[in-house]
């Protein structure tokens, strides 16, 4: 199908919670939404226009990491820089989307490495932060080999850490926190060229309702495209008045999957916690399927629904 990406075409044949998370990183790794990323979260591009990111700094086809998209045709990959780390004694680090960016004025086209993270659950059973740092390191040490050998270690790139975390406490919501490497003088005042230190950053990206503080620009976008409640129509216009995002039909088609499939894994959550309620209050207070469901107060016509699911169940 020409001119369609990988994931419109995979997502025909899918449309699960897993599809959902392949097609926000999808839509996420579009180049006007990347260069409005960086433009707000990496210092290297903050006096940048956006439409230089996209068109001049960022190389080549980000690279899109996610659960086969095309499992009835064996699956495709986006070309572009690879997203496995591989190592035999560290294991395989599989980024969700990664590419190089190039610096703005630098004599060399100096790059930079940037991992862009979409983190659904912020306590995933250990500090979120240091599995960005982690992920840092990886990117860092796997350049050996690859853009550097021996001990030319002063062709090292800086790399970033990108995490867009969509489910961020309260405390959290709407804020945009760096973690870097920084210089100290605990003796005296001696210096080194930043450049030699300031390898990694690590940017914690949490967004948040417009109910709260700072639900502007950068933040307001990401909460706008990946909003569960916000439709196709409201999207659309969102990005293209307020953020000059002129959607492609590729993007379009992108977004319509990705609400149309966050719309179904909603409703089956909500359908699964009707189902354990159910069983719940025959269990507890000896109630029939239908008395349960008449506690609940379900509609009348989604009770076949219940019963067929709880049937199956047992």
């Amino acid at each position: 199908m020409d001119g369609e990406t990988t994931i419109a075409q995979g997502l025909h044949v899918t449309d699960d919670s897993g599809g959902y998370d392949a097609a926000c990183k999808r839509v996420l790794s579009e180049k006007v939404i990347l260069a409005r990323i960086m433009k707000s979260c990496l210092e290297e591009y903050k006096d940048c226009d956006v439409n230089d990111i996209a068109e001049k700094y960022i190389e080549g086809q980000p690279q899109v990491s996610a659960v086969p998209v095309l499992p009835d045709e064996g699956g495709t990959i986006i070309s572009g820089m690879d997203t496995e780390d591989k190592s035999v004694r560290e294991g395989t680090v599989t980024y969700d989307i990664r590419f190089r960016g190039i610096v703005p004025g630098s004599e060399e086209g100096i790059a930079l490495i940037v991992n862009v993270e979409a983190q659904n659950d912020f306590y995933p059973g250990y500090p979120l932060i240091k599995r960005g740092i982690y992920y840092c390191c990886r990117m860092i040490s796997s350049q050996h080999g690859r853009e550097f050998t021996g001990s030319h270690y002063e062709k090292i790139k800086k790399v970033y850490s990108i995490w867009i975390c969509m489910n961020p406490p309260k405390v959290r919501e709407n804020t945009i926190t760096r973690y870097r490497l920084l210089e100290e003088h605990l003796v005296g005042d001696a210096t080194e060229p930043v450049r030699n230190y300031d390898l990694l950053s690590i940017i914690m990206l949490c967004l948040g309702g417009s109910d709260g503080e700072n639900y502007d620009g950068v933040l307001r976008m990401l909460d706008v495209l990946l909003s569960n409640e916000t439709s196709e129509a409201e999207k659309r216009k969102i990005l293209q008045d307020d953020y000059g995002i002129q959607m492609t039909q590729t993007m379009e088609r992108e977004v319509s999957v990705m609400c149309n499939l966050g719309k179904g894994v909603e409703e089956r959550g909500v359908a699964k916690g009707i189902l354990v309620s159910i069983k719940n209050l025959m269990e507890t207070m000896n109630l029939t399927i239908e008395q349960a469901m008449t506690a609940l107060k379900v509609p009348e016509n989604e009770r076949q629904k219940y019963m067929d699911m709880l049937e199956r169940q047992l």
